[in-house]
């Protein structure tokens, strides 16, 4: 199975408010945090610092630690991969408006359609599908726990 390795970041503002990517494809659409496949020549660190810039327009982050992993299956659009292994990094950010740097055709090849904030409250009573499924719970328990000793897998 060919697995890419890539790089996630749960970016967090002053209020808690969460900022998640709705991805679409034919198929279906969902929310997930900022992020993707790392690059040749790239760390986590840097594939996040890139992600970051083009899907939100979020520069200047200090990076946190690594607190989830996740590895699930997918065929990429274009047959290269079977699948993805991340690593979830904390970021803790003031408020800002997305902007993202890609253009709008980028971010379509990207499947990018939006970017927002959202709110504990607002995770919690969405019916949209997310990326781990389980974020609104997982955003929660990172909230009241703080970043686990190691990082939780947390499944698809």
């Amino acid at each position: 199975m060919r697995l890419r390795d890539g790089a996630r970041a749960i970016v967090l503002d002053e209020a808690d408010r969460i900022l998640l990517v709705q991805f679409t494809f034919p198929d279906l659409s969902l929310w997930g945090t900022p992020g993707g496949g790392i690059d040749a020549g790239e760390g986590h660190e840097q594939a996040i610092i890139r992600e970051l810039m083009e899907e939100t327009g979020l520069e200047g982050i200090e990076l946190g630690p690594w607190v989830w992993s996740r590895t699930h299956i997918f065929p990429s659009p274009d047959g290269r991969w079977d699948g993805q292994r991340d690593r979830f990094f904390l970021v803790r950010t003031r408020r800002f408006e997305p902007a993202p740097q890609f253009c709008a055709e980028e971010l379509e090849l990207e499947h990018v359609t939006a970017v927002r904030w959202w709110t504990q409250a607002e995770l919690a009573a969405s019916q949209e599908l997310f990326a781990p499924r389980r974020l609104p719970e997982l955003v929660t328990e990172l909230l009241r726990a703080g970043p686990p000793h190691e990082p939780l897998d947390v499944g698809d």
